[in-house]
């Protein structure tokens, strides 16, 4: 099985090829360039280094959102225009899942969090159980939009090490290290934003439980009215 993941959900543009349990190829950037510039030259560059025809792609793995609704655009178009193209079908994969499967194994709670401006957050709380020779990520909340705040009682209330992870930190670190009641740390550079390598992982077990979808059909999830949609229900209102 062979899979193409495109992440471009947050800061961080990242392409990925897996087959099986391999990792052929990753190419992840954080910098002061659109999604719109970076993500089809990597995936070119991938291709060209490691000589990939697209067309043996079993399925193109994206992050579904939330996140950026830019990004999200821009990586619902690419994962829908190849899928299309090619005749490959897609696996929608939520963003905040994703971001918590870069910390596989660990069995404090996985909190991501992604700015989502006005001081609210993507977010979510996961772990990982023993599962036979490996482990299984187990979803103590699912992913969801809601203030800093909110979050950050609930990981009181469940009194458990929490590990914190996702763009969302250097903004709202110091009102953690007010709030938190519990012990906690940060997930160092290596593994604290998207991967797509993380992501096509986890793809791979969406994709052996039958969850794949035609090209045609992918939409982002949002989570949220976009800034202009607020702007406009307001003005109605008014």
């Amino acid at each position: 099985m062979k899979v193409l993941a495109l992440d471009s959900s947050g800061l961080v543009a990242s392409v990925a090829v897996l087959e099986d349990e391999n990792l052929v190829a990753e190419y992840t950037i954080q910098y002061k360039k659109t999604h719109s510039q970076t993500l089809l030259p990597m995936l070119e560059e991938i291709s060209r280094i490691i000589e990939l025809d697209l067309t043996t792609v079993d399925a193109i793995a994206v992050a579904k959102g939330p996140g950026s609704f830019t990004g999200l655009r821009i990586g619902s178009a690419t994962a829908k225009g190849l899928g299309m193209a090619l005749n490959k079908p897609l696996v929608g994969v939520p963003t905040v899942d994703g971001l918590a499967y870069n910390l596989y194994g660990c069995q404090a709670l996985i909190c991501p969090l992604m700015d989502a401006r006005r001081n609210q957050t993507y977010t979510g709380l996961y772990t990982f159980a023993r599962e036979g020779d490996g482990y299984e990520m187990q979803i103590i909340k699912p992913q969801c939009a809601v203030a800093l705040k909110e979050i950050l009682e609930e990981i009181n209330r469940l009194g458990r090490e929490v590990i914190f992870l996702g763009d969302g930190v250097p903004v709202f670190r110091a009102q953690i290290e007010e709030r938190l009641q519990v012990a906690y740390s940060f997930a160092p550079a290596s593994c604290n934003r998207q991967r797509a390598a993380a992501l096509g992982v986890l793809a791979l077990s969406y994709i052996a439980g039958g969850r794949l979808e035609e090209a045609g059909q992918h939409q982002p999830e949002y989570l949220r009215p976009s800034q202009a949609e607020r702007e406009r229900n307001e003005a109605k209102k008014g």
